[in-house]
């Protein structure tokens, strides 16, 4: 289907576009503005979806590490994505696709593809028109592909890198093909304040709407990241050298807990005043309510929870996004502040086990050990080490995919007397692969997108943990991984006291473990991160909380 065939059914459609741009540099927030503006319209009642571009050459952050671009998360189809469609998710409470995560390298994949195909014989291939309509195309056929009153997008990257020009290029000829006040530009930048100088300063703002002019787009309105509040002068000033009308000048300021940002952008008249700009005659107003009573619940949580977070990678917290939003979250709605320990796996075996060193101090000292997912043999032995702690001492532990391998593993050494047993992503030649590759994984080499990926079913066995917690018989979560726990070994461990509670049936493949004598020791092999939300805590956190509550209490 042609782009102009495309845009015909949009405009008729009247499905409305919010572009969201960052300037003078990264890392402002963008995917928060985002899901900010969508809160907004989503609790007026507006149906709605969100896409991030994301100007790197990777296809998908699935092979980058985690300390480079921060935390893959995972969608039900099983895209590996931007760890900003976990903001969306989670914060807007919606589902979201593959179509939700588009890079540079996806659409120059696309487009080489196709000209591989011989699609393209007798032409050249340029930017304009044809990697500027591959962006295009797809942002329509999402548009179209439901009932959506509006699409937000977050351009990653900051407005002048080179990077990102194809998909400033593509709103521009977007703009320009769609009827006027259908698409909205909302550029988000820096407002530095210098301390010596007591000033804000707004020229980086200044020069980064420039930038955005000089790629032939002026911004509909202007959201200034800032620590304190600006006074009216600067805003006027913004006004004029910006050539943004003052009412659609916004303070996007630094919030705790982030739903204050919700309230605040509320205050200022943000959905109102974007309604109005697209026309709307009948002005819907938003209902928060949920988040302003999650601000005070958490105002209202006063307890410290210390939580052992057992991790390979560090340095950033961003790696593990998803699994710390969700313990707070658990944490929050409980009464409890989750302070979260940091612990690096490889000291824990450079310090000895139970040692006095600082680290395993630390460890001694939580309420609860969780061992998130990862990949590789860098600090698996510190985490086996931290299993066996928590088993030894009943620290309530919870176990996300390699953590539920960990645990399985650590068993296997220490309860089933198998000497060094491992996972043959640790030790190819291991005497006891008790985690090891399905067959179909074998002859695998191409590394991008070729593990078990999205939302996969699995069965609860009755009378276990894990059925009393979600209180189903099947649930549907959310996989990443490669290897799996070997069915060789499933009767010795069973007879040993490990029960496994959840299958994944077409396979008949382990999808959750739990220990008979302990009070709160449970892995799973997929990712229960990814489905939780701040209003929603996910059934597994939410557990594990709990018990570390009582812990906390001995």
């Amino acid at each position: 289907m042609s782009i102009s065939v495309l845009i015909e059914k949009v405009i008729k459609k009247n499905t409305k576009f919010i572009i969201v741009t960052g300037g003078v540099c990264s890392s402002l927030g963008k995917g928060v503005l985002t899901s900010s503006i969508g809160v907004l319209l989503k609790n007026s009642g507006y149906t709605l979806s969100v896409v991030k571009w994301d100007p790197y050459l990777n296809v998908d952050p699935g092979t980058m590490s985690p300390l480079v671009h921060g935390e893959v998360f995972v969608t039900d189809d099983g895209a590996e994505t931007d760890l900003d469609l976990g903001h969306y998710e989670r914060i807007l409470g919606i589902r979201l696709t593959k179509d939700s995560s588009v890079s540079s390298g996806k659409i120059f994949k696309e487009i080489l593809d196709s000209e591989r195909q011989g699609k393209f014989l007798g032409r050249d291939i340029q930017y304009v028109p044809h990697v500027v309509e591959v962006i295009q195309r797809r942002l329509l056929k999402l548009a179209l592909g439901s009932k959506l009153d509006f699409v937000l997008v977050e351009i990653g990257g900051t407005v002048g890198d080179m990077e990102g020009i194809a998909f400033l290029e593509s709103i521009r000829q977007l703009r320009m093909k769609l009827p006027e006040k259908q698409l909205m530009l909302c550029h988000l930048s820096l407002v530095p304040y210098l301390s010596w100088a007591n000033e804000l300063k707004t020229k980086p703002t200044q020069h980064s709407v420039i930038f955005l002019k000089k790629a032939g787009l002026a911004p509909d309105a202007l959201f200034l990241r800032l620590d304190r509040g600006i006074d009216l002068k600067e805003r006027n000033k913004l006004s004029v050298m910006c050539g943004i009308e003052k009412e659609l000048i916004f303070e996007d300021l630094t919030l705790n807990p982030l739903s204050k940002l919700f309230v605040d952008l509320e205050k200022q008249g943000l959905n109102e005043k974007i309604q109005k700009w697209f026309g709307i005659k009948k002005v819907k107003k938003t209902d928060i309510s949920g988040w302003k009573k999650l601000i005070q619940v958490i105002s209202k949580a006063k307890k410290i929870l210390n939580i052992g977070l057992i991790a390979k990678y560090v340095g950033s917290n961003d790696p593990y996004l998803s699994v710390i939003k969700a313990l707070e979250s658990a944490g929050y709605l409980q009464g409890y502040k989750v302070n979260i320990e940091l612990i690096e796996a490889e000291k824990l075996v450079f310090e000895g086990y139970g040692s006095a060193g600082s680290f395993w101090k630390k460890l001694k000292k939580v309420d609860g050990i969780v061992i998130p997912g990862g990949f590789d043999e860098r600090g698996a032995e510190g985490k086996i080490l931290a299993a066996r702690w928590a088993r030894e001492k009943k620290v309530p532990f919870l176990g996300l995919c390699l953590g539920m391998q960990i645990m399985l593993i650590e068993f296997a050494r220490s309860m089933l007397k198998l000497k060094n047993a491992s996972s043959t992503e640790f030790d190819k030649k291991t005497k006891y692969p008790i985690i090891s590759l399905l067959e179909e994984q074998k002859e695998i080499s191409i590394k991008g997108g070729t593990m078990r990926l999205g939302a996969y079913p699995c069965y609860l066995k009755s009378g276990t943990q894990a059925s009393a917690i979600y209180k189903k018989k099947e649930i549907l979560e959310r996989h990443r991984h490669r290897y799996e726990f070997n069915n060789k070994y499933r009767n010795m461990f069973e007879k040993y006291g490990i029960v496994f509670s959840g299958i994944y049936k077409k396979e008949n493949l382990v999808e959750i473990a739990e220990f008979k004598d302990h009070p709160f020791m449970i892995g799973c092999q997929f990712h229960p991160e990814f489905l939780s939300t701040p209003l929603k805590s996910h059934p597994l956190f939410k557990e594990f909380i709990k018990n570390a509550i009582k812990t906390s209490k001995r």
